[in-house]
């Protein structure tokens, strides 16, 4: 297949020789190396596969079903170095989750339902007819114009809510923030940051007038998940990512704990004997570090 695409784009290049400036002529021998060396790559990694599928024990026993809790960890280890700036660790977690791409692809032609070649064709032809702007003659403005051209072609290839693409089992944080994202995409939005604040303010009094009556659980854990809803709705206005922002503190307080935890070993305690107010002197200090 490789040298089959090698062959074509050479031809092609060669009639363009007559007509085509000696810088010209860099530029494209440039990009076609640079090509050649992706296809070249991509063709050893489904040969690879294949060896794998038919010759080793534990890839030829895996399933489609077998295989999705593995690409869930992959997908968060992807997330984890993301969030660390580990560009190392990117390209390493990268190169795992298009293994599982090219795995679930070589498994399904097993059953003749899909193939990798399937899944890029119709990837490549739905990322064309969700950009009109760009292999068509729409005109866009800006980003929210792209935004909202992508819902309206979504419903209109059979989806029958603009909510009915977000996945059932998204974390609820990033879900809240999805199923936000597309109702603002048909204008279904708050005006300004203002009204926003106004409703967390409400939804936080409400919260406390459950929770000071002695309402029931059901009752105070509704208006908790309003109060939730509607912060995440304040962060999108402030541009803030809500699970970004979330891990970060996650990542905060994990990193001033175990401060305290060496603090206390240090110092030959065990926290379980320790008041409050001891741990809040090695808390403080970590807070005065990071």
């Amino acid at each position: 297949m490789y040298y089959y695409l090698k062959l074509i784009r050479r031809t092609k290049l060669l009639k363009l020789l007559a007509y085509t400036k000696p810088i010209q002529l860099h530029l494209c021998f440039k990009y076609q190396k640079r090509m050649e060396e992706k296809l070249k790559a991509f063709e050893r990694l489904l040969k690879i596969m294949d060896d794998l599928r038919e010759q080793c024990p534990w890839d030829k026993k895996q399933t489609i079903e077998s295989l999705r809790h593995l690409t869930i960890e992959e997908t968060y280890e992807l997330a984890d170095a993301i969030m660390d700036k580990d560009m190392t660790n990117i390209k390493k977690e990268l190169g795992d989750i298009l293994l599982h791409i090219v795995f679930y692809a070589r498994i399904a032609s097993e059953t003749n339902d899909f193939t990798i070649t399937d899944v890029i064709n119709s990837l490549c032809e739905k990322l064309i007819h969700r950009h009109p702007h760009i292999y068509g003659d729409v005109k866009v403005n800006n980003e929210e114009d792209v935004k909202q051209n992508w819902e309206k072609l979504k419903l209109k290839e059979g989806n029958k809510s603009v909510l009915g693409g977000v996945p059932v089992s998204l974390p609820s944080l990033i879900k809240a923030s999805r199923i936000q994202e597309k109702a603002r995409a048909v204008g279904f939005d708050w005006e300004n940051p203002g009204q926003v604040w106004e409703k967390v303010q409400e939804e936080i009094n409400e919260l406390r007038h459950e929770v000071e009556s002695n309402a029931p659980l059901e009752k105070v854990e509704d208006e908790f998940g309003d109060v939730l809803f509607s912060l995440i709705n304040y962060a999108r206005f402030a541009n803030i990512n809500p699970e970004a922002a979330l891990e970060k503190t996650n990542k905060k307080f994990i990193k001033r704990f175990q401060y305290l935890e060496a603090g206390a070993a240090k110092a030959g305690k065990q926290l379980s004997d320790m008041t409050l107010a001891e741990m809040d002197i090695y808390w403080n200090e970590a807070k005065k570090l990071s």
